[in-house]
This record gives C-alpha cells, structure tokens and sequence, in this order.
C-alpha cells in the first residue's frame, strides 16, 4: 500500500492521488471547489521559500495553495 502524507510533504516533481481531507468543513469545500478532490492525481511543480504558497498542477491547470492548506491533503505519493 502506497505511503500515505499530506502535500505539504512531498517534494518537487513528485505525483500523488488525493485520498482525503482533515481540516474543517469550510477548508473542505473550498479545497473541492478548487479540484481537489479524492481520486485526482497532482503534481507538486513549486515549494516557495519560508513558507510560502506551494504550486501544483491538478488535472489540466497549475494552482497556488498556501502552505497550511496544503497540510490538510492527505495523499499517496506515486512516483
């Protein structure tokens, strides 16, 4: 079974599937609104310095999360 982490743990390039959420209700629905949703594969294209936004790419399109969102991502790594 595949490592589960948040985003906030991956490294550059790396490729996982969302499997889930922590956080609150209002975090959870934003997240979804944005794509983020179970099943989907992203990417992590860009970590900013001294905790800044991280840059992902969710299915076709490149999306900026700040970094305590991204701690509420639960994902498996892939590659």
């Amino acid at each position: 079974m595949p490592e589960q982490l948040t985003i906030a743990q991956l490294s550059t390039d790396d490729v996982a599937r969302i499997v889930g959420f922590s956080g609150s209700l209002e975090l959870q629905s934003r997240l979804v609104e944005m794509g983020f949703l179970p099943g989907v594969l992203i990417r992590l294209i860009k970590r900013s310095a001294f905790g800044g936004p991280f840059q992902l790419k969710v299915r076709d399109y490149y999306v900026s999360l700040r970094k305590n969102d991204s701690e509420n991502i639960i994902v498996e790594k892939l590659i």
